[in-house]
């Protein structure tokens, strides 16, 4: 082994038994895949294909194969949650000079929160080349927000050890690239849809919504819940979520896009 595989070895980022595992069978070629399809889309081949296959195994996949839960992505999630808010802070410090500290926090949490997170990684089909246990892809598990938001920060996070800063904030910044122009353009973050609605049936004197959950499907772990909202005891729209506030917002939006066009 070189010094400098002893050294990654050595900081926990290479571990022989993952290696091992996926050195075999119908998991290398998985694994080799989904590497070869991330690259293609991000645009350069990982020094280390080691923390690009780390980065796409999901808990239930070694908790299915017998694997130390360390294998997982989750240590790498942890990494690429700090490395993501401050590429995207250092960004939005300097395209908005003019705003306080409330305020780039507000944008902040606008492009860092769960469910922006997993549409771009819908974008990159990071979902297709997940490594998922039995359980979560019986249940579509890949494609939750929850576990697409988690993949994809530890995405960032292996391609920080891998590339280093100034290159992983440069792929951040063109990843977020769509959703850092609509809230320079809207000058500020979206505004919450549920209040968006509440202000859009008041005005038209009508009854404050209501939500209700209609259902919950899924394993006690990342469940997706289903939410309607009524105004006047109608449902003008429907949502769907990994937590019941996120399938609420769906469903907000749901009904502004319904009554928008009734106004």
């Amino acid at each position: 082994m070189s010094a400098s595989s002893s050294a990654l070895s050595h900081r926990g980022l290479m571990v022989s038994s993952r290696d091992n595992h996926f050195a075999s069978g119908a998991s290398a070629k998985a694994a080799l895949e989904s590497v070869k399809a991330i690259e293609s889309v991000l645009g350069f081949p990982f020094r280390d294909p080691s923390l690009m296959r780390l980065a796409l195994v999901h808990p239930s996949y070694c908790n299915e194969n017998g694997l130390d839960p360390i294998e997982s992505y989750e240590r790498l999630e942890f990494l690429g949650d700090a490395v993501l808010e401050l590429s995207v802070s250092t960004e939005l410090y300097r395209r908005f000079p003019d705003a306080d500290e409330g305020e780039l926090t507000k944008i902040r949490s606008s492009l860092v929160r769960r469910e922006t997170l997993a549409q771009i990684a819908r974008r990159i089909g990071l979902g297709g080349c997940l490594l998922v246990g039995k359980g979560v892809e019986s249940t579509g598990g890949r494609q939750q927000d929850s576990v697409l938001a988690a993949a994809f920060e530890a995405l960032i996070a292996a391609v920080y050890l891998d590339q280093g800063n100034e290159f992983t904030r440069q792929m951040v910044l063109r990843l977020f690239d769509l959703e850092l122009d609509q809230v320079e353009q809207a000058g500020g973050p979206p505004e919450n849809p549920k209040s968006l609605l509440q202000e859009l049936v008041q005005s038209q004197g009508l009854n404050p919504p209501k939500y209700r959950t209609v259902g919950s499907e899924g394993p006690d772990h990342g469940p997706v819940f289903t939410i309607e909202v009524l105004v006047n005891d109608q449902v003008v729209g429907t949502g769907n979520g990994g937590k019941k506030s996120d399938a609420e917002s769906a469903a907000a939006r749901a009904a502004l896009a319904a009554l928008s066009g009734n106004v």
